[in-house]
């Protein structure tokens, strides 16, 4: 067994321990939270096997080797033919945005039995996928010394992205985990840090060798990884003066060899950058920031992003239309990679059941609604989301659940 699987099977008998250990309902006196596998309180055994399922197993397990039964049930998401598969077969994102229960989860506040629970809420309503930011702002889990360079990732960021990783897996729900936002760009305390890290020679290497490569390495195996986002929105880090307004041809060099180390290091990992605007998304506008060939241009081959994830607001329908209305290639993207519409809220016009059908409808490979959850709570718009994932896992479940529900 690798290092980096005895440390994620350590988080899970510790995560079990602790959430046994911490619920608000035990198993005598209170009320336990019931699902149809397990209680919270992980108090109820699963049924005895049969001696007819014993045998049936034996008999399976003797006549195909074990790797050949994993391969044929991987659920490790993999890009065939432009777009998704799971276990050679068709995958839809039916997914949506859990951005962070406590702001900074991940080395702060990180709380395992709301992640445990919304990730089996969204399970029930047909989500198979979710989007979590791991580092919002600030240096919670990352510590950068004054010239930009990593000085420490904290135990307790490692640990918990262990957690949340095993509590993924646990639900069958896949994680799009965010490394960076533009919100790091603005940290009162820590802002012209995190701009020397892309900005800076010394300083991009250091965060790419200290920490997205160990992020590829240690998550890159786990059959729940759908793949890395390197940075939510950086539009806004070159067009907000309070970000600092950086080129995008710094940007660009920043997701190039971010992109080709982490497909060095782990190679069968999807990348995306979640890019705000389709404006720096397409040859029709400003330009692909994340193109091919600007990627290449920085980085060499292995340089380049997996999937396209922009995001889509109702504000930007005047200029650049609407996503889910048309193809990704006739919404600006370049046809060359799957599409999934990584962010995007209900629309005065359309309601997330018609945003989720129209965009399956007209080859989008997946859209993640912005957000599911308000704090610890679900969202406002709950029965709205529901709605619309449930009917796309009724309507294509085959696709939504390739390995069956």
């Amino acid at each position: 067994m690798k290092m980096k699987e005895l440390t994620i099977c350590a988080a899970a008998l510790m995560l079990t321990l602790a959430m046994t250990t911490t619920a608000t309902s035990g198993c005598v006196g209170g009320t336990e939270r019931e699902t149809d596998d397990v209680t919270e309180t992980g108090c109820t055994q699963p049924p005895a096997e049969s001696e007819t399922q014993v045998q049936t197993q034996t008999e399976t397990a003797e006549t195909k080797g074990e790797d050949e039964i994993m391969e044929e049930l991987s659920p490790k998401v993999k890009i065939t033919d432009g777009t998704f598969t799971v276990d050679g077969r068709e995958f839809f994102v039916n997914g949506v945005n859990t951005p962070w229960e406590n702001w900074n989860d991940f080395g702060g506040s990180f709380n395992a039995s709301f992640w445990n629970g919304h990730f089996r809420d969204l399970r029930s309503i047909g989500v198979n996928a979710t989007r979590v930011w791991i580092n919002c702002n600030s240096m919670v889990g990352i510590k950068l010394a004054a010239d930009g360079t990593v000085a420490e990732v904290t135990d307790k960021h490692w640990g918990d992205v262990d957690a949340l990783f095993t509590l993924a897996e646990r639900n069958r729900i896949y994680l799009l985990p965010t490394l960076l936002s533009f919100d790091h760009f603005k940290s009162p305390d820590s802002a012209d840090r995190w701009r020397l890290v892309v900005t800076d020679e010394t300083a991009r290497r250091s965060f790419i060798e200290n920490y997205v490569v160990p992020f590829a390495e240690r998550y890159g195996d786990s059959p729940y990884l759908f793949g890395i986002d390197l940075m939510n929105e950086p539009d806004w880090v070159h067009e907000n003066e309070e970000c600092g307004q950086l080129s995008l041809d710094d940007l660009s060099r920043f997701f190039a060899e971010c992109t080709a180390a982490i497909h060095e290091a782990s190679p069968e990992t999807l990348v995306t950058v979640g890019v705000g605007i389709i404006k720096y998304n397409s040859e029709k506008y400003e330009g692909n920031i994340i193109s091919d060939a600007v990627m290449k241009k920085y980085g060499g081959d292995d340089a380049c992003v997996d999937f396209y994830s922009t995001h889509y607001y109702e504000w930007m329908k005047p200029w650049f239309g609407v996503p889910y209305s048309t193809s990704p290639k006739g919404f600006g993207l370049d046809g060359t990679k799957p599409c999934i519409i990584g962010e995007i809220a209900a629309d005065s016009s359309e309601d997330l059941k018609g945003i989720y059908e129209k965009a399956y409808e007209n080859g989008w490979c997946g859209v993640m609604e912005w957000a599911s959850n308000n704090v610890s709570a679900h969202a406002d718009n709950w029965d709205e989301i529901k709605a619309a994932t449930e009917n796309i896992a009724n309507l294509i479940p085959e696709r939504v659940f390739p390995l069956g529900e």
